[in-house]
């Protein structure tokens, strides 16, 4: 468990998104909490205890500006675990909140996200503050009440001032949800 209010959150790298209309950005998102996690249709621990405290963190919170996003993290089982079969898993586990998959890149087992992340497997989540920075880290599934109480906290943190200055150029970058390699680098970072 790692907590920081001075370490902003990365952008996410997603390939595809289910339950929103339109692609999502932690950037865009400044001014809201946001609650990051990650999980992946064949996990045990995801499946038996992250997805159904995330049910009930859709529940309690419906009705404040948090926002739930769910990250598909696909680290081993590659063919198994398709977009095709995270829409029917969706569907049958009645996940309401935005879920992405996390954006595979070439010559590596880790996806993008998880490796920004520093992410150790799944369950994993991440609280983010209103001002964007990591409040908690977590890997594995914490006590509902430790979730709920972090969650209470970050909502209740005044709304600060957003200005444009203060999007990082990678945020920039990664607009559309889908981050892509400056024109001038070849590298990803």
């Amino acid at each position: 468990m790692l907590s920081s209010s001075t370490t902003l959150a990365p952008e996410l790298a997603v390939s595809e998104w289910f339950n929103t209309p339109t692609p999502l950005t932690l950037a865009g998102l400044r001014g809201r909490p946001v609650f990051l996690h990650t999980f992946q249709v064949l996990c045990p621990g995801c499946v038996a205890e992250a997805i159904p405290q995330v049910q009930r963190i859709e529940r309690i919170f419906a009705r404040t500006d948090l926002q739930i996003i769910g990250i598909h993290t696909v680290f081993e089982h590659h063919a198994a675990m398709s977009p095709v079969t995270l829409r029917a898993f969706l569907h049958e586990y009645r996940l309401r909140s935005p879920v992405g998959v996390d954006l595979a890149e070439a010559g590596s087992d880790i996806p993008a996200t998880m490796r920004r992340f520093g992410l150790r497997g799944t369950p994993s989540s991440v609280l983010i503050g209103r001002d964007g920075s990591i409040l908690n880290h977590a890997f594995g599934v914490e006590d509902d009440i430790a979730v709920g109480a972090r969650i209470a906290t970050a909502l209740s943190a005044r709304v600060p001032e957003i200005e444009p200055a203060t999007v990082s150029e990678q945020d920039r970058e990664c607009a559309n949800g889908l981050c892509e390699i400056p024109s001038s680098s070849k590298h990803v970072s």
